[in-house]
């Protein structure tokens, strides 16, 4: 999926069901149970030289709620979301925008973009419905300070 909706810019703080957060800088929420997503995560705090990037799971009742509030179920293997200046984008092209805001190893994501947008998209699922193979874990109870720090719930 590329971007999400044509909802308009922060249509999430006008959601009942959506709590109020501080929602400055980019977000990424994901699967908090996910060992790749949680190495996904420590690698977005490794290379964000701004630190301005916050994590979010969707175990969380704000992941949960934002994921919904934008047509997507936390329970679903797919759901992958990125919310930008007011704009949200899911699956591979979450990926990238993400790995184009870090800059730097993470810009070699947009290689993906070589690949037309239904087999991204297709390799994304392939992923995502196999992540639990790479394990599971809990992100919250990591040792990794600096993530831990990014959290928001």
């Amino acid at each position: 999926m590329a971007k999400l909706s044509t909802r308009p810019l922060y249509s999430y703080r006008g959601g009942p069901a959506v709590p109020t957060f501080d929602d400055r800088g980019p977000i990424a929420i994901m699967d908090g149970e996910c060992a790749l997503c949680a190495g996904g995560a420590r690698a977005i705090v490794r290379f964000d030289r701004e630190r301005v990037f916050r994590i979010g799971r969707t175990q969380s009742a704000l992941g949960a709620a934002l994921v919904r509030h934008y047509g997507l179920e936390p329970k679903d293997p797919e759901t992958w979301l990125y919310l930008e200046d007011g704009r949200a984008w899911s699956g591979m092209e979450a990926i990238i925008r993400i790995g184009a805001r870090l800059g730097g190893p993470g810009r070699l994501l947009g290689v993906m973009r070589l690949l037309p947008r239904p087999a991204r998209e297709w390799l994304y699922r392939r992923i995502a419905y196999n992540r639990y193979l790479f394990g599971r874990t809990d992100m919250c109870t990591l040792p990794d300070a600096g993530l831990r720090a990014r959290l928001i719930e």
